[in-house]
Formats: C-alpha cells, structure tokens, sequence
C-alpha cells in the first residue's frame, strides 16, 4: 500500500463548494461596480467601495470575511496604490489577493512591484474571463496561505496538523449551524510495534490507520489528519454510532498484528452547538480517550459527555482554589495511628498524617479526587510542604504538652525527589520544631523507586544519612525485582492494604503476606501493615510476624487534639 506524497492535497470534503467567498470591489464609477456585482454576484458575495479610503475601512472590518479585491488604480479619495500600499504593511490584510482594475499597461509592473496578483484591464473581458480569473486567484491563494504554513504528512498523504486546524476553521466558518464531531484516533505503545516487528511493520500499520480515518472523513462530511507519530484526528459531521470505525480498523489492523497487540483508542467529542473552542474539542477527544486502557486489545470507544464535562469543570475549579485553600488552612492534617504488635500488649507506635480539603462551597473533598489532580498539574509538591510543615508544628505541640513523642510518617511525592533543595527544606522544618530527624518519617512509594532509581536511591541516602527514617509504601504495587530490593536504601516496608483485604489461614493471599515478612526479616526491616480493619487479620498478622499495624481495627484516622489523647495514655 502506498500514497503519492506529491499529490493534492486532500481538502475534497462534502461541503466545499458550500464555501462562498466575499468578494470587494473598489471603484468610484458606480457603473463599473454595476457590471461587475452583476458579473460576479451569481457565486460570490460582493461589497462596494467608491474610494481607497472607504475600502481600507471595509478591510479592516471585513478582513476575516474577504477573499478577493478588485480594486480600481485612480480614483478621487484615496487611490489604488494608496491601498495596496495599506494592505502590504498590514499583516491582518497582506494575504489578500488583489487584481487591479487599470486601462494602462505601464501601471502593471508598479502594482505587481505594490503586492498585486493578477489584471483585469478595461474594458472587460467577457464574464467568463473575469469569473474565472476571480477564482482562480482566490484558489491559488487559499492553496498558497495554506501549503506555505503546512503541507502533506509524507507518509499517510494526510494533511498536517497545521492544515488541519485551518482548513477546520473554515469549515466552521461557513458551516456554523452544522454539529461536528472531535475523533482522535491513538496507537498505544506503538514504539513496542518498530522494535518488535520492524520499522517497515510500523509504518504499514500507520498507513493503514490513516486510510481508515481517511475513509471515514470523507464519508462523513469532513476530514482528517495526522496529529503526531500514532495519533490521527478526524474532524466530521455528529455521528450517533461508531461502531463502523471500530470494525474497519479491526479489520484492516489485524491483517497485519495480531489483535493483542492492536491497542487502538478512539475518543470521541461531540460538540453539538459548538460550545469550546478547536483545541478544547481536540483535548477533550484526547481526554476521553485516555481512560481507556493502554493495555486493552482491539479498538475501544469512549465519548465525552456531560458527567465527564462536569468532572473537569469540577477538577479546573479545584486547581483554581488550591492557593487560597493553603492561604486559608482549608487543607487539614488528621493521623492514622499505628500499633506495634510484637508484645503480647500492642503499643501505639506513631501515626501517618493524612490529607483532608474543606472546601468552604464542596464541603469535605476526597483525597482521590484532589491528590491525582496535583500530581498531574504538578502541584503536588506545594501541598506536599504544606503538610510537612503543619505535621512538624503538631510534633512541637506535642512534645511541649506531653514532653514525648513518637514517629510520624508524611508522604512524599516522586516530584519532590527532582528538588534540590528538599534535603535542606526537610532539615529547616525540624530544626524550628525542636524535633529529631529520625522522629519524622517519610513515605515513598514503591512505584517511585521503580521509576528512577537512580535518583532517588541517591536523594534517600542523603536522607537517611541525616538522620531521616525511610519507609517503602504500597510495596506490591510496584513488582520490584528482589535483587533490586537488596540494593534499595530503607528503614521499614509497607505493605499494600490490597494484600490485607482477603487473607485467611493457609490461602494464597496469606502465603503472599509470610514471604514478604520473610524477605523483610532477611533485610533487617520491620513491615507495616496498613488498612487491618477485623480481629481475624490482626492475629493472622500477628501471627506470622508482622511488626506494626495501621487501619480501623485499632483507631480510624483522627485529629491532632485526639491523637494528642493517644501519646499521652502511652506515655502515661
């Protein structure tokens, strides 16, 4: 399969010659405005002007609307050049061809010389000659603003990004009434695809994909492109079912990958009274299609609808709060207790701080619904040094009214291990606390020490070098190799509450559970039991050795006055 490179560009969609242009001509002689409104009025829309003055005006106006001028040289207010000379010096208004209306040959080379693109010399030629040249200025025009900005992706002959947009723009333009669809079409992993099978597998594939949204475009009334490497948009009249897309990239893809290895996500944004701008419809087609699974075989469709509108209007209203939410204390600290079960009495053993958002207009926000948000827009970190600093004035609290402590865990996020000056700040909060470095613990999750290992194995052994104590969190989630986990700098492992939820004597999940506390005791580190919620997974835990435990068998999470209350039945 192949596509000539040289060809056309494809711009042949249902509406094009629905496309009617504006056409101004200038001329203080009203009857050669009459003969040429008549000439021209049948398939253009014309506006007048009597001077150079009166049509730089219309220009400015009307510059988005106008496709050509036919504009006579001499006349009494303000001349022909007059105006091109306006024009040429005007970015808004330089692209817009002009033919100049003259009875002198000698004015040609002058004109041309001022940004003039074509002739009509009077007296006029027949109709037909003039309509023609009208049009085929305009063509070579539109052709010409256009190409010289983008072009034809090379491998698929569909348009460019940048061509795209503007040929979509113009179909807008002049369909304002007509509802259109958003479609993106997305490869998953297609990079496993030229290391796998080949390069010349992987330029197949996408030459057949782009054939299928070239197809489907254009039966629909639109057209289509290639965004980047495996990502093509579609822009098309509202289509209630794409249940025909879907079948024809399966069938066309598994003529040449096997169907787990054809990941192809298809998000769908139907604007149907053209509520958002062309990117907003293009990043919420994206949107939509990412919470598809990247790991899903065969083609899927997702589509944008209210629910999910209102879900990111919802998250753009959190972001836009969050700086007066830290201004204003709306985030609170609470603490997870945590119990040490290795003597036949358990003993509170310190707490983990968590997270809570009082919205003054939601009410209480839920973790799951702001800390992703954060951590995708890359705030994590300010919330992240806000908690840590309100953790350590509690700790200071504490030890002033009860003259102990005991260790408290914060979260600390991938993004903060990339700040060079986390060390420093960490160090800054416990010296104006008057606590001890090993008093504040910091939790990282596994995931992270799999993703960049180097840095942050680096960043963890200055910590703990200072005195900071370092627990793995969520271990499970991130399949760390065992030889990798000999090698990790950490002071405790936590383990996921996913292996908690379903243990029982003698099953699988609870065989999972003793060969980690069996890797744990071949480290030398003690493990953390998080979300124990009944008796029976407490002494099972506790039988097999498990050294702290966290979650609503012994206390759910509470606030710094009640856990205050905790320290001191400890220590008293």
């Amino acid at each position: 399969m192949t596509f000539d490179s040289n060809a056309r560009l494809d711009i042949g969609a249902k509406y094009e010659k629905d496309f009617r242009r504006t056409v101004l001509i200038v001329d203080d002689e009203p009857v050669n405005l009459r003969i040429l409104g008549n000439i021209l009025k049948e398939e253009f829309d014309i506006v007048f002007a009597q001077g150079g003055t009166e049509a730089v005006t219309i220009l400015k106006e009307q510059k988005d609307f106008l496709s050509l001028v036919l504009l006579d040289l001499y006349m009494p207010d303000g001349n022909g050049y007059f105006v091109l000379d306006t024009m040429r010096e005007d970015e808004t208004l330089k692209n817009i061809p002009v033919i100049v209306l003259t009875a002198e040959k000698t004015a040609e080379v002058e004109s041309l010389r001022r940004g003039a693109v074509d002739f009509l010399r009077k007296p006029y030629d027949s109709p037909e000659v003039i309509k023609a040249r009208v049009k085929r200025s305009i063509e070579l025009s539109i052709d010409r603003s256009i190409i010289v900005e983008t072009g034809v992706d090379s491998l698929t002959g569909l348009m460019t990004k940048e061509f795209f947009f503007q040929y979509a723009r113009e179909y807008d333009k002049f369909h304002p009434d007509q509802k259109v669809d958003a479609v993106v079409l997305n490869f998953c992993k297609f990079h496993l695809i030229n290391e796998l099978y080949g390069r010349s597998v992987g330029d197949n594939l996408i030459r057949v994909i782009a054939m299928t949204a070239r197809e489907m475009s254009r039966s629909c009334g639109g057209v289509a492109c290639r965004y980047n490497a495996d990502c093509f948009y579609m822009y098309i009249e509202h289509q209630s079912d794409y249940s025909l897309l879907k079948e024809m990239l399966i069938q066309r893809v598994s003529s040449i990958l096997t169907p787990q290895d054809a990941r192809i996500r298809i998000g769908v944004y139907p604007d149907l009274y053209r509520s958002a701008t062309l990117e907003q419809r293009f990043d919420r087609a994206t949107a939509v299609s990412n919470t598809i699974s990247r790991n899903i075989h065969s083609p899927h469709i997702a589509v944008y609808d209210n629910q999910m509108h209102e879900k990111e209007l919802y998250e753009a209203r959190l972001l836009g709060d969050m700086d007066k939410a830290l201004k204003e204390h709306q985030f609170m600290v609470v603490f997870q207790p945590k119990y040490d079960i290795t003597a036949d009495t358990p003993k509170l053993f310190g707490a983990e701080v968590l997270i809570r958002w009082k919205h003054p207009e939601f009410g209480f926000v839920r973790p799951d619904s702001f800390m992703p948000l954060f951590e995708e827009n890359g705030r994590i970190k300010e919330l992240d040094r806000y908690v840590w600093r309100e953790a350590a004035k509690q700790m200071k609290r504490w030890k002033d009214m009860y003259g102990t402590s005991v260790p408290i865990s914060v979260n600390v996020s991938r993004v903060d291990f990339y700040d060079p000056d986390l060390l420093d700040f960490l160090k800054g909060i416990v010296a104006e606390n008057g606590i001890r470095t090993d008093e504040l613990h910091l939790e990282i999750t596994e995931t992270a020490y799999t993703d960049s290992v180097t840095q942050i194995k680096s960043v963890v052994e200055g910590l703990r070098n200072e005195g900071f104590k370092v627990e793995m969190d969520d271990f499970g989630k991130g399949y760390s190799s065992l030889n990798m986990l000999t090698s990790l700098p950490i002071d405790a492992l936590k383990l996921d509450m996913a292996f908690i939820t379903d243990i029982e004597e003698n099953n699988k999940e609870m065989s999972m559970v003793e060969f980690i506390l069996e890797i744990a005791r071949f480290l030398g580190v003690p493990v953390i039991a998080e979300g124990v919620e009944s008796a029976d997974q407490y002494h099972l835990l506790k039988k097999a050795g498990c050294d702290i435990i966290q979650g609503y068998y012994f206390s759910k999470p509470v606030s710094a006055v009640e856990f205050g209350q905790l320290i001191e039945k400890s220590a008293g």
